[in-house]
């Protein structure tokens, strides 16, 4: 089911780069995670558009609270875009739908018949599990050390990240990853920069050398099936920390 969430959480994408104004940085496509479900920053008309992991469904949901809802299961891809633009036109946005991504994603062209299929709910319950890990993780190492961050999920990598400026050298990205060539399961990453440049940093004895990598991507990463909460938010203290004294 990764995958078939990665691909239905697209439309959540594709619904805010037709109808969010655009930023640079690309943030106006980014999701939230809520009572178990993706959901876009508002549409100029305060709606919102979700991915509810547990219905296993989209949810448009209106500014005063109401919800309309759209079953994924057994639908086409087709029969999805019909929905969003109808039920987009109908809630007063002029704007129209266009289902086009600016990234590549690493699956197969979506075709209009392709068929959502709930396979696992059992799948999902543990997709479900990671993103309310990785938010608690997260959202404790930045109140523990007074950082102001966004927690979002970005719909190309489908990672849940917050990236903190610590001064004018140190930034810190924080966050969780689907596997991917670095790791084959969900994992826990750190990484420092150098406005746009990784800062390269000397490992003493009191990190796990096996955690750092340098080729290709440089920071910390962790397979979450070796961390429970506590483990994790210490994993991701003793990388900034370690970030932090490296600091001249």
């Amino acid at each position: 089911m990764k995958k078939t969430m990665h691909i239905a959480a697209q439309y959540l994408a594709t619904a805010a780069i037709s109808f969010i104004d655009h930023k640079d940085d690309d943030s106006h496509t980014n999701l939230g995670w809520r009572n178990h479900t993706l959901e876009t920053h508002k549409f100029p008309n305060g709606d919102t558009l979700g991915l509810n992991y547990e219905t296993f469904s989209l949810e448009w949901t209106h500014h005063n609270g109401n919800k309309e809802y759209h079953i994924l299961n057994e639908t086409t891809h087709l029969e999805v875009v019909d929905w969003i633009s109808e039920t987009s036109k109908n809630n007063g946005i002029n704007k129209t739908y266009n289902y086009s991504l600016h990234y590549d994603l690493p699956y197969d062209e979506i075709t209009n018949t392709i068929r959502f299929k709930l396979t696992n709910q059992k799948d999902l319950n543990v997709l479900i599990s990671n993103r309310d890990l990785a938010q608690n993780v997260i959202s404790s190492v930045l109140k523990s050390n007074n950082y102001k961050s966004l927690i979002r999920i970005w719909p190309h990598h489908f990672d849940t990240g917050a990236f903190i400026n610590i001064n004018q050298t140190l930034s810190i990205g924080l966050g969780m990853s689907i596997p991917d060539s670095l790791i084959d399961d969900f994992y826990f990453y750190i990484s420092g920069y150098n406005g746009q440049d990784p800062i390269d940093i000397e490992l003493s004895n009191s990190i796990n050398k096996e955690t750092y990598y340098n080729n290709g991507w440089q920071g910390f990463a962790n397979s979450i099936s070796e961390l429970e909460e506590h483990a994790a938010i210490d994993f991701c203290q003793i990388a900034i920390n370690t970030y932090l004294n490296s600091i001249k």
